[in-house]
């Protein structure tokens, strides 16, 4: 049977069309990712550079929320490990202690008139969890090496920075290399438990002296493979800024009393209840700022629908932002996040506690202030029952924002491009805090990232069981920062040496 189409249907359908079209061609608008630099002068690593680190990681450099517990031993050791594994670098560069167990190194620049550039890292690790050695394939601080990787506590966060950077002045130095700029090495003591004692006065100490710095590298991104979805070339994950971060404590107090004549709500259902609250309505989701950045600079390699949404964002938007909220990755770089990680109420089954306390931990988006997330805290809750102050070691504002397009950025960029061509260099949000934040009233361009190549495997490993680096993946970390110098510091090297 013959039908006709109406004049409404092929109108739609012409439209559909044409979005269809429009949709297309928006994703076809040209490669946001930048073309690759010149590769650098193949240079070989000094041997001993993965034994060196492994004596390092063999130093017990923990840091520990209770300050009793605080080994100054350890690190009175490793500044001596350090003096002798680097004698060009102790040799040459002038060495400060900073209040007492953190290091600044400085190796002036043959031109005064240009601002310092700043490599930052530390050399405190966290503990590792009572009872887990047994489950380490090498003993967490045996610093073993075996099957071509440095194995302990530390191998990554951050040992290898602070290594990798000693090992590429001491590099340098014995190829008689004079950067023009002053170059500053910075190595807190203390930034596993919030850097109050060495990042901090650190940076108190350069602004005294009224010193501005051109770039702060610190940790933060690595190179990633595979740790994108959908995205099969590495990314170089520059942090441009970093969350903020508070706990507030959530208390109740009630009468108490006997289990058998119960209330109709008790001081632990009252915080129950607030908790599930917060849980319930978290705070708002965007898509801004360094997220939004980095979706523009992988957008051309990925696949074909997820260009296109991310392409389209003025249709896509609100798919877009429910698909990031669901995963817990994502939903880091999007919303500030709340985190329940303490609650404690009660002492004997048949008393009711009078008190009931609870700790919820934020990790705040640029864009948001600890001042936000206490109203949206107290708001939701809704309870005049419960509570609500700060608590924990510290609260930090999220840091400053730097741009992608200054000259330091793409300076950085060039580098990293330079040692691994492979890698799409991509600006990103870290959601933890580290001690580059400190240095934010210093210079306008901090950026983290610490130039190791990892999987999405080797990154669950640090901070956990078996944290381990491979010694390749070291050396080209090596030689990125050899040639971050060269090019960031300027100055001239032998290219026979």
């Amino acid at each position: 049977m013959r039908t006709t189409r109406s004049p409404f249907i092929l109108l739609l359908g012409s439209s559909i069309a044409l979005l269809v079209g429009f949709v297309v061609a928006q994703d076809t608008r040209g490669d946001s990712t930048r073309a690759p630099a010149a590769p650098a002068r193949y240079v070989t690593v000094p041997e001993g550079a993965g034994d060196r680190l492994a004596g390092a990681v063999r130093i017990r450099t923990i840091s520990s929320e209770d300050p009793d517990a605080f080994d100054a031993e350890a690190f009175d050791a490793i500044h001596a490990y350090l003096r002798a594994a680097f004698p060009r670098v102790h040799r040459q560069l002038r060495r400060e202690s900073v209040a007492t167990h953190s290091l600044l190194y400085s190796w002036p620049g043959s031109d005064s008139s240009l601002k310092p550039l700043l490599l930052a890292g530390h050399l405190d690790v966290v503990p590792v969890e009572p009872g887990s050695d047994g489950k380490w394939q090498h003993d967490p601080f045996s610093g073993s090496i075996a099957d071509g990787f440095v194995w302990g506590r530390g191998a990554i966060d951050n040992k290898a920075g602070v290594l990798g950077a000693l090992e590429a002045v001491e590099m340098l130095l014995a190829e008689d290399f004079r950067p023009t700029r002053t170059v500053y090495l910075a190595f807190g003591h203390d930034e596993e438990v919030g850097g109050a004692r060495g990042a901090r006065e650190i940076a108190a100490l350069l602004k005294a002296r009224g010193v501005e710095l051109e770039m702060v590298l610190d940790e933060g991104g690595v190179i990633g493979d595979g740790v994108l979805p959908g995205l099969s070339q590495p990314v170089a994950l520059v942090g441009i800024a970093e969350k903020g971060f508070v706990s507030l404590e959530l208390s109740v107090r009630t009468a108490g009393g006997h289990s058998s004549l119960p209330p109709p709500q008790s001081a632990v259902g009252i915080l129950s209840a607030a908790i599930a609250r917060l849980e319930a309505n978290p705070m708002p989701v965007r898509l801004e700022g360094p997220t939004r950045q980095l979706f523009d600079r992988i957008r051309p390699r990925l696949p074909l629908l997820q260009r296109t949404m991310l392409a389209n964002l003025w249709l896509t938007r609100p798919l877009l932002l429910r698909r990031l909220e669901k995963n817990s990755g994502t939903n880091a770089m999007v919303r500030t996040t709340a985190a329940p990680t303490i609650f404690q109420a009660g002492t004997k089954d048949n008393v009711l506690p009078a008190d009931a306390m609870a700790v919820v931990n934020f990790r705040i988006l640029p864009g948001d202030t600890v001042a936000t997330v206490v109203e949206h805290v107290t708001r939701v809750v809704g309870d005049d029952r419960v509570s609500v102050k700060t608590a924990g070691r510290f609260a930090a504002e999220p840091s400053e924002v730097s741009s992608i397009d200054s000259e330091a950025f793409r300076t950085l960029e060039r580098t990293i491009r330079s040692v691994a061509a492979d890698v799409i260099v991509a600006p990103y949000l870290v959601v933890v805090v580290t001690d580059a934040r400190y240095y934010g009233g210093l210079s306008r361009n901090v950026f983290r990232f610490l130039p190791l190549r990892l999987t999405s495997r080797e990154l669950e490993r640090m901070h956990g069981i078996d944290e381990r680096i491979g010694i390749r993946e070291y050396e080209a970390a090596i030689r990125t920062y050899r040639q971050l110098l060269i090019d960031a510091a300027g100055g001239r090297v032998d290219a026979t040496s």
